[in-house]
């Protein structure tokens, strides 16, 4: 690849005055900025990002680590995340922790090395290997970690808008199947949906897993596997897998939806809209937090004073209706 001592030589000027004509320094005389300009297309001279980042401590980077790129949440995160640091002229570098404490705070060390704008951290559920130490800009997503700055959906709020749906509709065997209950996003939206039903005087059916496909429908089965006047009427789930893994298990028990059993999920992914029937769920604003987060580290917007809850919205489609 060419460098910035080819262009000089080409344009037959200093690497000093090709680099104040990159940093479109107006004290370049026009006739001279066209040579240089010439030179660089002429070249397909690319200016080294880092390198630049390097002389003014920064690169034009941000980092970007998630706990699983295979969970549909987190990877709809991460677009949202490049498509708006993209936007702003911020390239995103992106690692996966696999949920490993101890691989986070190497990635995030890793990270630190090319020096970032700013840090985005979605962090591990598992005890954490400790915060790290850096004045670059950094703030966690959906879950609080150390003292950083926490932006999130309201996760309690949320479920307490899938519990009033569901006694709307006048469902009172409900059950609930949970995340675990070692995680702060779990336990918010499990005290969520709780507190609202008791506020109508329901207890709920609680069972407790994983946030993924198969919970949903092992759990699920657990939950639907007595007899009709004890089963319960309408299940919530602490995420659109679990629900869709419990679309599965109620098909293969040849119930209907919503007839038979109403379901609501969390969080909204894309294959929501594409499962039947379409799933109610409570979405989170995605490109509002991502949005947030990039701003924070970039210096766009302010960095969170306290943890700053994003309104969470309940979208009903088609798998909740009135109680039999």
């Amino acid at each position: 690849m060419p460098g910035i001592k080819d262009v000089a030589r080409r344009a037959n000027v200093s690497v000093g005055t090709v680099s104040r004509v990159l940093a479109k320094n107006e004290t370049v005389n026009p006739e001279l900025r066209e040579i240089v300009e010439t030179a660089i297309r002429e070249l397909n001279f690319r200016p080294n990002g880092l390198a630049r980042g390097l002389r003014r401590s920064r690169s034009d980077m941000i980092g970007l680590v998630i706990p699983d790129i295979t969970n549909p949440f987190f990877a709809e995160l991460a677009k949202h995340v490049e498509a708006i640091a993209s936007a702003a002229g911020f390239s995103v570098l992106l690692s996966v922790s696999n949920d490993d404490p101890q691989r986070e705070r190497t990635q995030v060390e890793s990270l630190l090395n090319s020096f970032p704008t700013g840090i985005i951290v979605v962090p591990t559920h598992r005890p954490s290997a400790g915060p790290w130490t850096s004045d670059v800009a950094t703030v966690v997503l959906d879950r609080p970690f150390a003292d950083y700055p926490l932006i999130s959906v309201d996760h309690y709020g949320g479920a307490g808008l899938a519990a009033r749906h569901l006694l709307d509709l006048g469902h009172r065997r409900i059950g609930y199947i949970a995340g675990p209950a070692d995680t702060p996003v779990s336990r918010q939206r499990l005290a969520g949906f709780r507190d609202t039903l008791a506020a109508g005087g329901v207890t709920p059916l609680v069972v407790e897993g994983q946030f993924d496909y198969a919970s949903g429908e092992t759990l699920g089965r657990a939950l639907l596997d007595r007899p009709a006047a004890k089963r319960p009427t309408a299940i919530a789930t602490a995420s659109d897998q679990q629900a869709i893994g419990l679309l599965r298990v109620v098909n293969d028990l040849g119930l209907a939806v919503p007839g038979d059993l109403s379901i609501v999920g969390f969080d909204d992914i894309s294959l929501a809209s594409l499962v039947t029937p379409r799933l109610t769920t409570v979405r989170q604003p995605l490109d509002a937090i991502a949005a947030r987060a990039v701003a924070a580290v970039t210096g766009a917007g302010a960095i969170p004073a306290a943890p700053e809850l994003q309104p969470a919205m309940l979208v009903v489609r088609h798998s909740t209706g009135p109680v039999a």
